[in-house]
C-alpha cells in the first residue's frame, strides 16, 4: 500500500473561513511532495474553521519541509503536529484486569480470603489442578533481553517493551491468550536460562523474544530442555512458519514445484536459520545459505545445507529469501527471470518488491505483507490448549499449512486480523498434538 514505510502525523489547522482556503493548503503540501490521507473538521466557527489532515512523508527532514510549508502559507495556522502512534502507546497497550466485579463482601470472600484458601490447598494436593482454577492455562511469557529489536538492534530491554506489549495484545486479540511481557536486564546467557525457569510455573508457555543470534539458538534449546511447557523462539519459528506458508502460495501461483526448486536462504541470524531447517524438513533437500559470520555457515552445515555466497544463491537458486536487515542489499541487476524472491528485512527490504519485478521475478514480497502475525497467536492457542510439553517440527509444518490454505483466491497470505485464520492455525496444531499423542511423557520433538 501507497502509506507503506511512511511517516505519518496529523496536522490540526486553522483556516480562514474563505472559498479555497483548504484547496491552496493541500496544494501547497502537495508541492512538497508531502500525501494526504483523512480530512476531518473539529471545530466550525465564524472566520475560522480548525481540520485535522493526516500527512505521510517519506522521513523526518521531509516532514520538516512539510511544518515549514504549512506555517508559511497565508491564511493557514498550525496549531499541533499530533503523532498518533506515540498517542496510542502513551500508559502502555495492555492491562491486567479481573474477570469478576468485585463490589460486594459475598464475592470478595469468594475470590479472596476466606474462600481463596480451599483453592490453594486442592492445588497443593494436585498441582495439575492449577490449569484448572488458575490463569496459567492462558498466561505465555514473552521475554526479550532487548539484543535484536526489530531492524533497531540491541536498544535494550525497556526500549523493547512497546513491541512486546504489541505482541500481548495481538495474542489477546486474536486468541484470548493473555500474554505478559517480561524484561531481562541481562545479555548474560545463563541468567537468562536460569531466570526464565524459575518464573516458568506462572505461565503455559514461554515466548522469546528479540533475544540476538547466535545467543538464541541454545538459549532456546537450554530452556526447553529444562521445562515441560512449550518454549518458542519467534523470530526463529514463527517467521519459518510464516514464510514457508508465502512459499507454498507463491509456488502455486507462479506454478513452480519447491521439491524440485534450489532455495537459498541470504542472512544466517535467527529468522534465516530457522527458516532453512524449516524448509530442508518440509521440502527434503539442502537448502543454500549466505552470511558474512563463518560461525553462521558452519552451523548451516551441521544442520545439512549447503554454504554459499550472495551472488552464488541469485544466480543459482529458483527461491531467494533475505533476512539481512540490510536495505539494498540486492540490486536489480542480480535478479533473474522466473526467481521468487521475499526480501524479509523491515522496514526497508533488501530490494523492493517493485524493482524485483520489473527486473524479472515471478513474484516478489517484503516484511510488511510476510508478518509473524500471521502465525505466532495461533500457534501458541494450539499448544496450550492441547497441554503439550514442546511444539514439534510438524506442529509448525500444520500451522504454515494452514495459513496457506486459509488464503482467498488470489491472495498469497490471509488477512492477519482475522480471527478465523487463528482458530484455523490452532486446530491444525491441535490435531498433529493428538494424532501424535503427545503428552507430558514424551518430549521428542523440534529439538531433537
Amino acid at each position: 500500500m501507497w502509506w507503506d514505510g511512511k511517516i505519518q502525523r496529523t496536522f490540526r489547522c486553522r483556516l480562514e473561513q474563505r472559498p479555497a482556503s483548504l484547496g491552496e493548503l493541500l496544494s501547497a503540501i502537495g508541492r512538497q511532495g508531502g500525501l494526504i490521507g483523512e480530512i476531518r473538521t473539529v471545530h466550525m466557527g465564524g472566520s475560522a474553521v480548525d481540520r485535522d489532515i493526516t500527512i505521510y512523508a517519506d522521513d523526518l527532514k521531509h516532514l520538516d519541509r512539510i511544518v515549514k510549508t504549512v506555517e508559511e502559507t497565508p491564511g493557514a495556522q498550525l496549531l499541533e503536529v499530533r503523532d498518533e502512534v506515540l498517542e496510542m502507546h502513551q500508559g502502555g497497550k495492555i492491562a491486567i484486569r479481573s474477570r469478576y466485579d468485585i463490589s460486594s463482601l459475598s464475592t470478595l470472600r469468594k475470590v479472596y480470603t476466606p474462600g481463596v484458601a480451599e483453592v490453594c490447598l486442592k492445588i497443593r494436593d494436585d498441582p495439575s489442578l492449577a490449569r484448572r482454577y488458575t490463569s496459567i492455562r492462558h498466561l505465555v511469557a514473552i521475554v526479550t533481553d532487548g539484543t535484536a529489536v526489530l531492524g533497531l538492534g540491541d536498544i535494550g530491554p525497556k526500549a523493547a517493551m512497546p513491541v512486546m506489549e504489541g505482541k500481548a495484545s495481538l495474542l489477546e486479540t486474536l486468541t484470548g491468550l493473555s500474554g505478559m511481557p517480561i524484561l531481562l536486564d541481562t545479555k548474560d546467557p545463563d541468567e537468562i536460562v536460569e531466570t526464565v525457569v524459575h518464573i516458568a510455573p506462572t505461565f503455559a508457555a514461554i515466548q522469546l523474544e528479540d533475544i540476538s543470534a547466535p545467543r538464541c539458538f541454545a538459549i532456546e534449546e537450554r530452556i526447553q530442555a529444562r521445562l515441560d511447557i512449550p518454549v518458542m523462539h519467534d523470530d526463529q519459528h514463527g517467521t519459518a512458519v510464516v514464510v514457508t506458508a508465502t512459499l507454498l502460495n507463491a509456488a502455486k501461483a507462479t506454478g513452480r514445484d519447491l521439491g524440485q526448486s534450489s532455495i537459498g536462504v541470504i542472512g544466517l541470524g535467527a529468522a534465516g536459520m530457522g527458516l532453512a531447517k524449516m524448509l530442508m524438513f518440509r521440502f527434503g533437500h539442502p537448502v543454500l545459505g549466505a552470511d558474512i559470520a563463518p560461525d553462521a555457515l558452519d552451523r548451516l552445515k551441521d544442520a545439512g545445507g549447503t554454504p554459499a555466497d550472495l551472488r552464488g544463491i541469485m544466480a543459482g537458486c529458483d527461491v531467494v529469501i533475505a533476512t539481512t536487515g540490510v536495505p539494498g542489499l540486492i540490486k536489480d541487476g542480480m535478479v533473474r527471470k522466473g526467481q521468487i524472491i521475499l526480501a524479509l528485512s523491515n522496514p526497508n527490504p533488501e530490494i523492493e518488491p517493485e524493482r524485483a519485478l520489473a527486473a524479472g521475478a515471478a513474484y516478489a514480497a517484503d516484511g510488511k505483507s510476510v508478518n509473524n502475525v500471521l502465525g505466532f497467536p495461533g500457534i501458541w492457542r494450539g499448544a496450550v490448549d492441547a497441554n503439550v510439553p514442546r511444539i514439534t517440527r510438524e506442529m509448525l509444518i500444520a500451522a504454515a499449512e494452514a495459513i496457506a490454505a486459509f488464503a482467498k483466491p488470489g491472495e498469497v497470505v490471509p488477512d492477519p486480523l482475522d480471527k478465523a485464520l487463528h482458530k484455523a492455525v490452532a486446530r491444525a496444531v491441535d490435531r498433529v498434538a493428538l494424532a501424535r499423542g503427545l503428552n507430558r511423557d514424551d518430549l521428542t520433538g523440534y529439538f531433537d
